[in-house]
């Protein structure tokens, strides 16, 4: 099949359907009844489960496993989402190697961890094919709470709301809900529609409703979400993007990884996304590895993550840093991007510096070294839309300023997840920081 061209270097079909499908498939198939069982029977079910500690929902690791064993996967289930409603989606994409897997006695003695986020997925999928929905609204408080956003921190939190009896009402500025776990995840990770399907298993408890293409801070702002209903919570993520800030004109083949992450989750053909023959990823974080992983499997021949700190730096795990080079990738690491180099306004390369740590500070060392590129994707990270909220909620860090229970600067406003001071990026820590403030919300409507 010939690829179609679209600009100099850069084209769409580089390889064939069948292959771009057998390279987007599941990055962990899902255990059968007798393998999660086989699985099941390696948890020694610590009385003190450091899995647990380390799980920022405090899922009941020992007892959902254990009620996998005893055959009672939906129960399993049950566990999980009373703790976190979007355990579906963290099954799949949790880094399980830093967190809960890494702190398994089992990790610690025999250096290969009982396997719970598979677990997890094997309960969770049971729960979740099923026709029976685990939860049932309280008598409705008469209350009405807005969320903005519709991504983990606002599911999460609005479902916990509803749980409780409140109206709630998501307002998302985008035609779909999911938010990160959407539009932000690589193909391979979420595959078969999966963060539509948890959507609607979540709103199925009914007293959600969610309005689409409502954007904050243009017809409807924050002081408006106050005035008209009796509690706000925000968990609207990042909507802004770091510039790579080399200035002059942007060249064509230079994008944000962020989109191209996106277009690729909601192709229908993913043969039809363009993909450049020599690629340069500039980031060290989860969305460097995912962009560059997913250029190489649409069939970029070389694809380079150029990070400007070491490895031990790099916000992406040993296990993803490993999955990129298992792909092809190449890291280099003390790189920093120096000058886009073009002919004709379209990329032709990268020059970037070599860095080094002098007295703790970043510092260049003035040489420099040019990759051959005919596509670049930044991927530095993502920014707070902050004009949108106003001027009154207290930032740090270009960040909403939260306290331990979500509440913000504002009285009646509580926020969580990536857009504030407390996020890290990680969809579990947006869901149990959308479960808490829900808490809290309910805690101050009730008096």
């Amino acid at each position: 099949m010939e690829p179609k061209q679209l600009a100099e270097g850069i084209a769409a079909g580089r390889i064939s359907r069948k292959k771009i499908a057998e390279n987007f498939s599941d990055l962990h198939p899902p255990l059968d009844a007798h393998e999660a069982a086989v699985a099941a029977d390696r948890c020694y079910f610590c009385y003190d489960a450091p899995c647990m500690t380390a799980c920022p929902t405090s899922i009941d690791i020992p007892l959902f496993i254990r009620q996998i064993s005893t055959g009672d996967a939906n129960g399993a289930a049950k566990t999980i989402f009373d703790q976190n409603i979007l355990g579906g989606m963290c099954a799949r994409v949790c880094p399980t190697e830093t967190l809960c897997e890494q702190a398994c006695v089992r990790m610690e003695a025999e250096g290969k961890p009982v396997e719970i986020g598979l677990l997890q997925r094997f309960a969770t999928d049971s729960l979740m094919d099923g026709k029976k929905h685990p939860y049932k609204r309280a008598k409705a408080t008469g209350k009405h709470v807005a969320v903005a956003g519709a991504g983990p921190a606002g599911l999460a939190c609005a479902h916990r709301l509803a749980l409780k009896g409140h109206k709630v009402s998501v307002y998302e500025a985008r035609r779909k809900p999911g938010g990160l776990n959407e539009y932000g995840i690589a193909a391979y990770k979420t595959v078969d529609d999966f963060a539509r399907r948890e959507v609607d298993f979540v709103l199925a408890i009914g007293g959600i409703d969610v309005k689409y293409g409502a954007d904050i801070g243009g017809a409807i702002t924050l002081d408006g979400l106050r005035e008209g209903h009796d509690a706000v919570f925000v968990g609207m993520g990042l909507g802004g993007v770091n510039a790579l800030g080399l200035g002059g004109a942007r060249p064509e083949g230079v994008e944000d990884a962020v989109d191209f992450i996106a277009a690729l989750r909601q192709a229908k053909d993913k043969s039809k996304i363009a993909v450049g023959r020599r690629v340069v990823v500039i980031g060290g974080g989860m969305t460097a590895v995912d962009c560059a992983v997913q250029a190489k499997l649409l069939g970029a021949e070389e694809v380079t993550i150029c990070y400007r700190r070491g490895q031990e730096h790099m916000n992406a795990s040993a296990f993803e840093q490993e999955l990129a080079a298992a792909s092809g990738v190449t890291i280099r690491h003390w790189l920093a991007p120096h000058r886009l180099k073009s002919k004709g306004g379209r990329l032709t390369g990268v020059e970037l510096e070599y860095t080094t740590l002098s007295k703790g500070k970043l510092a260049g060392t003035g040489e420099t070294i040019t990759l051959a590129a005919d596509q670049v994707f930044s991927a530095i990270g993502q920014t707070l839309d902050t004009v949108a909220l106003g001027e009154r909620l207290e930032l740090r860090k270009g960040r909403i300023r939260t306290k331990a229970d979500g509440r913000t600067s504002l009285k009646g406003v509580w926020a969580g997840g990536d857009c504030t001071d407390r996020g890290d990026d990680l969809t579990v820590t947006a869901v149990a920081q959308g479960r808490d403030a829900a808490e809290s919300i309910h805690a101050a409507l009730m008096g």
